[in-house]
């Protein structure tokens, strides 16, 4: 089955025609009228039920009053042409028309009066003749589930899996009326876990007044509900389980409730302009602690996170090391840092996209890293130059020892530059490495190694790209001295980033 757009509601007249056409035809007529407010949020449809008596009943125990179903299918008993003109009926008043077999020649009628819908009853699933029968319809199948175990349901949905058949299954409880202890409910979701791929619904016995079960129901997810209905008159009372036209448009509007208060599951929902008001009013805006120049980066540590926020006022929610904010004009001491008076810039498409790269670059040169280390992108003149001037380093350790991969994509310097604390060798494990040292030029090999001593000045470069293991000693943040002083001035020229291979 097709997973309706709509719930589908499904109401049972079993034998609440209680023989009689015309009654049949009225109790249609009567929830045609109790549905129409609520076709907005639901599909309806009518479910009939089919038994060829002269065989479903033993010829035997046929006539026998003493023995309930006996009774009450004989008493009810209508003609092929009755039940034709019930499906017609209903398809007339707007409803999908659903009809429950109970044996193989019952499918055959269902089959010639075009019923939309094949029924499986709890107590037939595991017919295996009747279901060998149903399996072969082209119709799509609703399956009720009371009273089967977990091996039984799993050999039914194989069954019509391996005949390519639709099916939904519901959660159903044989007790009629169902108590409230006994409704179950969680069942729901071990059927929507255990079967994925099929609509879950959930056929209803509890007492026509309560409606808490179906938004319960509604609530954790079931597309198809199944529910007994019955046209009360003095001469034919509703069962303890029927409801009639009162009750289920109680029963209805419960489940619209139920349905507006859990709007949609596909979609964010969006949010109301006193909702974003209201949050707006409690975020931290974001103030200056110091003056800044026209073209000047707006830093963290040149701000005050504080409220009240002012209507456009950057706040706390709108800073990352992915974005940017830069000064149109020079803005004062103490002032809100306003939107209108800022270039914002987000970079996390282009992190996401180096990221990318160099991970595939990884991968390439089967370089295994944990998913938990911790990575710098080095991006000395900014991100929009990254390909250019720049480095990936993963830092796997940093101990008395020191062990870090660099990764440098084709194409890519790194500028020169000297530590006056730390020593470090380089290990070239893919790729190859142009090296300058104290302005003397080499070429690193796969598998090749140099030391890089205290204050001697190195830049580096590579033309097809290189993985570099770096061992060392101690890593200390302020321990690089970069010949270019602009690089040195720059606070922003690494994006830190951490499960980068996760």
């Amino acid at each position: 089955m097709i997973q309706p757009l709509k719930p589908l509601i499904i109401f049972e007249m079993a034998n609440n025609h209680m023989g009689s056409l015309d009654h049949g035809l009225r109790t249609l007529a009567s929830f045609a009228d109790c549905v129409a407010p609520f076709r907005q949020h639901f599909d309806f449809a009518f479910k009939l039920q089919y038994r060829h008596l002269d065989t479903f009943i033993h010829p035997s125990f046929q006539g026998r009053a003493d023995i309930k179903f006996v009774k009450r299918f004989e008493e009810t008993r209508l003609s092929e042409d009755d039940f034709l003109r019930l499906r017609n009926a209903l398809r007339e008043h707007g409803f999908l028309a659903v009809c429950t077999p109970f044996d193989e020649r019952s499918v055959d009628l269902i089959e010639a009066h075009g019923f939309d819908f094949l029924k499986i009853a709890s107590c037939s699933l595991g017919d295996w003749p009747l279901m060998e029968r149903m399996g072969i319809s082209k119709l799509p199948i609703i399956a009720s589930t009371a009273g089967s175990d977990l091996d039984l349901l799993d050999r039914v949905v194989s069954f019509f899996e391996h005949r390519n058949r639709n099916l939904s299954i519901l959660h159903c409880v044989a007790e009629y009326p169902t108590p409230a202890p006994r409704l179950q409910l969680h069942q729901i979701d071990l059927l929507r876990s255990r079967y994925p791929s099929h609509p879950i619904g959930f056929s209803t016995h509890e007492a026509p007044d309560n409606t808490l079960p179906i938004q319960i129901a509604l609530a954790k997810g079931v597309s198809v509900l199944e529910k007994h209905v019955g046209l009360p008159t003095p001469q034919w009372p509703l069962n303890a389980y029927s409801a009639g036209p009162e009750q289920i448009t109680r029963w209805l509007r419960a489940a619209e409730e139920a349905l507006e208060a859990l709007g949609s599951p596909e979609n964010r929902y969006e949010p109301s302009t006193e909702e974003l008001k209201s949050l707006q009013a409690l975020r931290r805006g974001v103030f200056l602690n110091r003056p800044l120049k026209e073209g000047e980066r707006l830093e963290l540590s040149s701000s005050l996170l504080a409220i009240p926020t002012t209507d456009g006022q950057i706040t706390a929610n709108d800073l990352s090391k992915y974005t940017e904010f830069i000064a149109l004009e020079p803005i004062p001491e103490h002032a809100p840092a306003l939107r209108e008076k800022f270039h914002r810039i987000d970079n996390r498409e282009r992190v996401y996209q180096i990221v990318q790269r160099v991970r595939s670059f990884f991968q390439e040169s089967h370089t295994v890293v944990s998913a938990h280390a911790e990575v710098e992108i080095s991006h000395h003149y900014g991100l929009d130059r990254f390909e250019e001037t720049g480095a990936t380093i993963v830092n796997i350790v940093n101990r008395a020892y020191c062990k870090k991969l660099i990764a440098m994509l084709p194409g890519q310097c790194h500028p020169e530059q000297y530590h006056q604390q730390k020593e470090e060798t380089f290990h070239v494990l893919h790729g190859s490495l142009h090296v300058r040292l104290d302005g003397a030029d080499r070429i690193l090999g796969a598998g090749e190694v140099l030391t890089v001593e205290r204050g001697v000045k190195h830049a580096f470069w590579t033309e097809e790209g290189a993985i570099i293991e770096e061992i060392s000693s101690t890593h200390f943040r302020d321990d690089s001295f970069y010949t270019d002083p602009t690089i040195t001035r720059n606070p922003n020229r690494k994006t830190q980033l951490t499960y980068f291979f996760g």
